[in-house]
């Protein structure tokens, strides 16, 4: 009875520990559909975890066959420090240089000390994130806030 514990035991341990990543994969036709009607996209996050998870979502967007015609991510808050040169996010950014643009907060940079000239090369500069997000609404973009 104690060794078929302990093998539960290590079997949810092993299962609780390992992370399971369920992302959707396809689309189906109508929700491209739906999405191709408006191909402007605008997010607003805080965290290195949802911008990952936003450059993720262009690449389902793209192997689903939308045509994207704007994709803007704007920044504020602690991931500000995480989209200088130097960071682990540079190399991973790369790929998607030319494709999205990403609006960096001023005021999250002068909070947090980070300084234009040490931002990853290709990064815009807005006043304000929540200005900028409103100014994506109003031009009609499909917003998500993260």
């Amino acid at each position: 009875m104690k060794s078929v514990s302990t093998t539960l035991i290590i079997a949810f341990l092993f299962f609780a520990g390992t992370p399971q990543v369920k992302a959707q994969k396809k689309l189906d036709q109508q929700t491209v559909a739906d999405l191709q009607t408006t191909p402007k996209y605008g997010f607003i996050l805080t965290t290195e975890r949802h911008f990952k998870g936003v450059l993720g979502m262009y690449d389902l967007l793209i192997e689903n066959g939308l045509e994207i015609e704007e994709y803007e991510i704007v920044v504020k808050g602690m991931v500000v420090k995480a989209l200088t040169k130097g960071s682990e996010l540079e190399a991973f950014f790369e790929k998607y240089k030319g494709k999205i643009k990403v609006s960096v907060c001023s005021v999250a940079m002068e909070k947090l000390g980070v300084e234009a000239e040490t931002l990853l090369d290709g990064l815009d500069i807005t006043p304000t994130a929540s200005v900028r997000m409103l100014q994506l609404q109003a031009l009609g973009y499909n917003t998500l806030t993260y």
